[in-house]
Parts: C-alpha cells; sequence; structure tokens
C-alpha cells in the first residue's frame, strides 16, 4: 500500500464529527497482539503482587514506598516503554505505551501520578525536544529508573495561564550558565526527583524557555524544596514547591530554541491527556471488581444485594461508562500510532513524528481527559454508594479512590479548559481546511428549512438504528457550534458557557461512536452472540448520551438563537434525538450487571 493511500485512509483529528468511520478500521483491546497482552500480564502481575496488598501503606503518606516501587518498575522497564532503544529504553508503539500507562495506574493514585509525571512530562520534553547530546546524557537514566524527573511550569500565580510565569533565567556575562530564579508549586515527584523540567522567562520574550536542571541534595545549587503538601488524595505522590535562588544551569541545557518553552509545554501536555485518560481506565476497573464482590458477598433482607434492581443499575452505569472509556482511548492511541509509523515512513524523525502525529489528535486527546477523568470519580463515588457505611471507612477500598480519583480532573488542564480546546481547537481545524465543518453544517441547515423524509429505515442490521442516531447527533453539534460561530465568529471563545455546551456533545459523540464501533467489529468478527453485555452497554451508553446531547443543545440555542431560527433549531433537535425504537433502558441494565455479578467482576 503506497504512502499516499494510507494517508487518504487515515482520518484527521477531529474528522470523527463530520465523517463516518467502519468498524473494521478501529483498533479495539481485543487487538492486542502477543507481546502486548504479555506486557498487559506482565504490569498487571507486578502491581497486583507489588502495589495492590501495600494499599493502606500508600496512604499513609509513604513517599519512601512510591520511591522504592518506582526503581522496581524501572527495573522492570515499564519506565521506558516509549523511551526509543538508541536511548536505553523499549522502543514500543504509542498503544504500547497506553497500555502500560493504564494498568500500572489502577491499583494506587500515588504510583499512577509518580509514573505519569516521570514517564511523561518529566522525561518527553528531553526525547521529543532535546538536542542529540542531551538525549544520550539524561534519557538513559530516566528510562531505567536510575535517576527521576520532574516538571516545574506551574507557579503561584501562573495556572491554565501557564505562559504568565514570573520566573526568571539570566544569561551569564560569558554566555556560559544561565541563572534562574523564581517558584514552582504542585511539583509531583520532587521529593525524589533529580532531573527538573523548568520553564522560565529570558528577559522580556513574549514566551516562556525550557531548561534541563540537574538537583543534587549534597549541592543543591541555589534549590530548596517546600514541604510535602496535603493534599486530598494521593497521600504517597511527592509534592512539594521548589524554589530556585540563582540557580546555574549551563546554557547548553537550555531545551530546543530560546521562547520555545510555550510550545513544549503544550505539546507534551497533549500526550499527557491522553496519558491521563488512560490512566483512569484500570481504576475504574478496580472500583467496578471491588463493587461486584462486595454486592454479591452484602446480604440485607435476606438476598444479595447485587440482585436489587437499585444496585443493578449503579453496576450497569459504571461498567458502561468503562467500556467506552476503554474503546475511545485506544481507538485514539491507534490513530496516533499510525500517524506516527506514516510520518516516519516520509522522513520524519521518530520525535518529531509523535510530536506532529499527538498534536493532531489533539482534540481527542482533550476529549479523552475529560471523559475519562469524570468518569472515574463517579465510579468511585458509585461504589461508595454501593459500600453503604463501609464505603465511607478508611479501612474499605472505596474511600481512597474517590480521594485519589479527584485529581484527574485538574490535571493537565482543567477540564474546563480542555472543554474549551476541543471545541477551539476543531473551528480552527475548519478554518485551517483540516476539517470541513462548512459544507456538512450547511446540509444541517439546509435539512432543518427540508420537508422530512417519511420513509420507513430499515434497521434489520446491528446497530442500524443506533448508527442513524449517531450521526444526528454529528448534526446537532454542527446545528449548535455551526451557529455559534456563525454568530460569534472569532469572539466565540468569549462565550465559555456555550463553548462548553458544544464541548459535552463533542464528547458524547465521541465515546458513544467508540462504543459502538468496537462492539460491531467484535460481534463481526467473533458472533454477535458473544456481544450480547457488549451490545446492552453500547445501546445505553448512547441512550444516555442522547438525553445529554439534548441538554446541552437545548442549552446552547435558547441562549444564542431568537424567533423563528430558535423555533427551527429546537424543532431540529426534537427531531434528530427521535428514536423510532426506544430502547427498554432497565432491561439493558439488568443484562449488563448480571454478567458482571456471574463474573464476579469487570469481565469485557
Amino acid at each position: 500500500m503506497s504512502t499516499e493511500t494510507k494517508k487518504t485512509e487515515l482520518i484527521r483529528g477531529g474528522q470523527f464529527v463530520v465523517k463516518e468511520t467502519k468498524a473494521e478500521d478501529i483498533f479495539t483491546p481485543e487487538d492486542f497482539n502477543e507481546e502486548q497482552e504479555m506486557m498487559k500480564g506482565s504490569v498487571k502481575e507486578w502491581i497486583d503482587r507489588e502495589v495492590w496488598p501495600k494499599k493502606e501503606e500508600f496512604e499513609k503518606k509513604n513517599y519512601a514506598l512510591t520511591e522504592e516501587m518506582m526503581e522496581k518498575a524501572g527495573e522492570l522497564g515499564f519506565l521506558g516503554v516509549s523511551v526509543p532503544e538508541e536511548y536505553g529504553g523499549l522502543g514500543m508503539g504509542f498503544v504500547s505505551t497506553m497500555l502500560v500507562c493504564d494498568y500500572i495506574s489502577g491499583a494506587t493514585g500515588s504510583i499512577a501520578t509518580a509514573f505519569g509525571a516521570h514517564t511523561g512530562i518529566g522525561t518527553m520534553p528531553i526525547t521529543l525536544y532535546g538536542t542529540e547530546e542531551q538525549k544520550k546524557k539524561y534519557v538513559p537514566k530516566l528510562a531505567t529508573g536510575e535517576v527521576f524527573g520532574a516538571y516545574c511550569l506551574t507557579e503561584p500565580g501562573a495556572g491554565s495561564d501557564a505562559n504568565s510565569g514570573k520566573t526568571k533565567a539570566v544569561l551569564s556575562e560569558d554566555g556560559k550558565y544561565y541563572s534562574i530564579t523564581g517558584q514552582k508549586m504542585w511539583i509531583s515527584n520532587a521529593g525524589f526527583a533529580s532531573t527538573f523540567i523548568v520553564f522560565a522567562r529570558i528577559e522580556d520574550d513574549k514566551y516562556i524557555t525550557g531548561f534541563i536542571v540537574e538537583y543534587d541534595k549534597e549541592n543543591p545549587n541555589g534549590i530548596s524544596m517546600g514541604e510535602e503538601e496535603k493534599k486530598l488524595g494521593i497521600h504517597s505522590s511527592s509534592t512539594r514547591q521548589v524554589f530556585f535562588n540563582e540557580t546555574k544551569v549551563p546554557a547548553e541545557n537550555l531545551l530546543a530554541e530560546r521562547g520555545d518553552g510555550f510550545k513544549i509545554a503544550m505539546n507534551v501536555l497533549n500526550i499527557g491527556r491522553i496519558k491521563l485518560a488512560g490512566a483512569c481506565l484500570d481504576a475504574q476497573r478496580r472500583v467496578i471488581d471491588g463493587s461486584v464482590k462486595y454486592a454479591n458477598e452484602r446480604v440485607q433482607f435476606n438476598t444479595a444485594i447485587a440482585k436489587f434492581g437499585a444496585i443493578k443499575l449503579k453496576l450497569a452505569e459504571m461498567a458502561t461508562a468503562a467500556y467506552a472509556g476503554e474503546s475511545a482511548v485506544y481507538r485514539a492511541a491507534k490513530n496516533i500510532e499510525d500517524r506516527i509509523a506514516l510520518r516516519i515512513e516520509e522522513g520524519n524523525s521518530h520525535a518529531e513524528a509523535e510530536l506532529k502525529s499527538v498534536e493532531e489528535y489533539a482534540i481527542e486527546c482533550s476529549i479523552l481527559k475529560v471523559a475519562c477523568s469524570e468518569d472515574i470519580q463517579h465510579c468511585s463515588d458509585e461504589g461508595i454508594q454501593i459500600f453503604g457505611g463501609m464505603g465511607f471507612s478508611a479501612d474499605a477500598p472505596m474511600e481512597s479512590a474517590w480521594r485519589d480519583a479527584r485529581i484527574p480532573r485538574i490535571y493537565e488542564g482543567t477540564n474546563e479548559i480542555n472543554r474549551m480546546l476541543a471545541v477551539g481547537m476543531l473551528v480552527k481545524k475548519a478554518m485551517k481546511g483540516h476539517v470541513d465543518l462548512l459544507g456538512p453544517a450547511t446540509a444541517v441547515g439546509q435539512e432543518l428549512t427540508g420537508i422530512p423524509s417519511m420513509d420507513k429505515p430499515d434497521y434489520s442490521e446491528l446497530f442500524a438504528e443506533e448508527k442513524e442516531i449517531l450521526q444526528n447527533m454529528k448534526k446537532i453539534f454542527l446545528m449548535v457550534a455551526g451557529s455559534a460561530v456563525q454568530k460569534f465568529g472569532a469572539e466565540l471563545e468569549e462565550h465559555q458557557q456555550l463553548l462548553l455546551a458544544s464541548a459535552d456533545i463533542l464528547i458524547e459523540i465521541y465515546m458513544a461512536e467508540s462504543a459502538i464501533l468496537r462492539t460491531e467489529k467484535n460481534a463481526n468478527r467473533l458472533g454477535k452472540e458473544t456481544q450480547k453485555e457488549q451490545i446492552a452497554m453500547s445501546q445505553l451508553y448512547l441512550y444516555n448520551a442522547v438525553d445529554k446531547i439534548t441538554q446541552k443543545a437545548k442549552e446552547g440555542v435558547v441562549s444564542f438563537a431568537e424567533g423563528d431560527e430558535q423555533r427551527m433549531m429546537l424543532m431540529g433537535l426534537k427531531r434528530f434525538t427521535k428514536y423510532q425504537n426506544q430502547p427498554n433502558v432497565v432491561a439493558l441494565r439488568n443484562t449488563i450487571a448480571e454478567k458482571l455479578t456471574s463474573e464476579n467482576k469487570y469481565c469485557f
């Protein structure tokens, strides 16, 4: 197959909202190859053996235990999965790196945070932006866990507005070193890291600059640490303020070019977002496992509570969200991996290929970060509810899971920022001609003023009606977002509540479509009878998505449209959200819950 042919087949980032994706064209967790299954097994076996039994110890702020586990992860090669072989790593593909991040992160948020901060924002800036000398000097030690990395971006006055940092870097008169002075906060791994990625401003530059800064406790070089932060969750994740007082950094440790710091920060965060989504998946599986086991064991009124409809509802919804999350995360990860391979084939370096490929799917990265971080929070909250009074006790695992689940909604840009980014990036892509929103949006406008078809559709094929509804959900997004862009133009970014509503529509489309396509692909190759519960989850997710999309679309329409335009759009909304055959929601939930309780675990 020629490169040109591959190019046409690879869907671009954001195009899912205007193009139909075929089930056979997506990657699913059932497509893991033998090497990936072995890696998944190795990570899971280590976590179950070494980390899960020490869960209570992690809640006692045992930072030394986190460092010890990270050293073992390095010895086992887990820290170097995404690092190219020439720099001491395993050089595995993007899907494999996601898989390791997924299964290493479920037992405790403390390890999830330490692992993510080290392998992602602690190592990737050097791997992707460093000179050959910088890569050879630092990356092999980071890949094996001989040293650990930390990422110093956030400051007391610079959170979401990352480029507003006040930390200064002054070049010495002889040009040999920079002197860095400033304060960073919320620095993960600060207590045991010795390689810092530090962002500072040179003179009055518009953009910040990145530096690689070494830290030696015996020779601190103007670097000092605050006390460990007292946090709601992730108790054994080392989180400190880091102070720089005329810290001397060799000029050759400047990362990329002067003023490239903001670009580095944003691009590395894109990778961090999809990895963070992956890190929420096994946490959901483990919460569901614990909830199912407890529901099977807990007897009230002479009946296991797993038999009660109220508990079945919770278990089914928890599993459905986890299934959709898995489907969407690995779908996007394979898109990125395929794009990387294509770019390398075209002559890009691995670093350049990875950067550009993740940037291509930055919309999906933001969508996944929001969806999966909110799903694990809801999942753990329902886990507490299923455990009842015991769920509120620190002696049961749900309490710590719930606290650890709170931080992902803030990491890597808050969910509010990511929602607005997702829609904003899609609009920018449309303006550049990378995604044709105008044509489909115009077609939707014409459809709204036309006469609806009275033909009776054929829904005999699996998901025929669901796919039609999905197409209608996309029309709703185009109707709402397209009209908002037309009305406000470049000022749309000032209308944050409309962006948030549009983003929620976009998120539900991507997640629902991913679940449906995964199930369809597996039904086609394994037989429909093997996918009974997966079909139920896909239908349930879509049913819930239609409700959310209806609410958010209505909120948008009544807020920016008036008179005849508003009436026409509300009529369109009613038309586009209409089921010909409403699903039996209670039956769907019961089907899912009964499978979970019979297997006594999350079994999908």
